[in-house]
């Protein structure tokens, strides 16, 4: 298996379809501020032009603040732009082929779902976190079927008797400040946020609120 890099624990921004590059760098800096330790580039409708030129943006800003930057979807993205790994989901491309592809240096996270099976299976591509979903009712995905809190703590046993660094377990899908606490106690070390983090009011308050959760 090849080495597996270690996927900081705190709270994993994701980005929400924004049209306008300004509002979402904007967005991604004040973030960064409230302590905000991850993002993925998730743009669902822009065109790959759009998506590349958000990613060059971005990418100095994340590195900047050692903060990793993931691509959702795009490997070929993110080893172009030298990002810092890739999000895969269930209708992407095989991991096993990304990752012999991107090598061992990139960060490769997954969509599990509220598939322990799928999470097990994954593990061959030595991906740093796995990632449930949606814990709950999500504008994002709304018809994403719901997860039980249940399975991060069984996706937390199922990564104990594996060495060090171990995958973290990472929770998506409809989490907010008022539900958050709970997901953490459940076994979630990252807390992949949209709408809760990027339609906030005021984002580095509500970023720092998210992070505090964690100490």
């Amino acid at each position: 298996m090849t080495g597996r890099l270690k996927f900081p624990r705190g709270l994993y921004g994701v980005t929400p379809d924004w049209t306008d590059a300004d509002k979402l760098e904007s967005a991604v800096r004040q973030a960064i501020a409230g302590g905000m330790v991850a993002l993925q580039l998730r743009h669902k409708t822009a065109t790959p032009e759009f998506r590349r030129d958000l990613a060059l943006r971005l990418l100095p800003i994340c590195r900047h603040a050692g903060v990793p930057l993931l691509i959702n979807d795009d490997w070929r993205l993110a080893l172009e732009i030298k990002a810092d790994g890739v999000h895969l989901g269930q209708h992407d491309e095989d991991p096993d082929i990304v990752r012999a592809n991107v090598g061992a240096g990139m960060m490769i996270g997954v969509s599990c779902y509220a598939s322990l099976p799928r999470a097990q299976s994954l593990l061959r591509c030595a991906p740093v976190y796995i990632a449930f979903g949606a814990m709950f009712a999500s504008g994002t995905k709304p018809l994403a079927p719901p997860a039980p809190l249940t399975v991060l703590g069984e996706a937390l046993r199922l990564t104990t008797s594996m060495s060090e660094p171990r995958p973290s377990v990472a929770a998506i899908g409809g989490i907010n400040l008022n539900n958050a606490g709970t997901v953490i106690d459940a076994g979630a070390s990252s807390l992949a946020v949209v709408g809760g983090l990027f339609q906030a009011t005021d984002i580095t308050s509500t970023a720092r609120a998210f992070s505090e959760l964690f100490n």
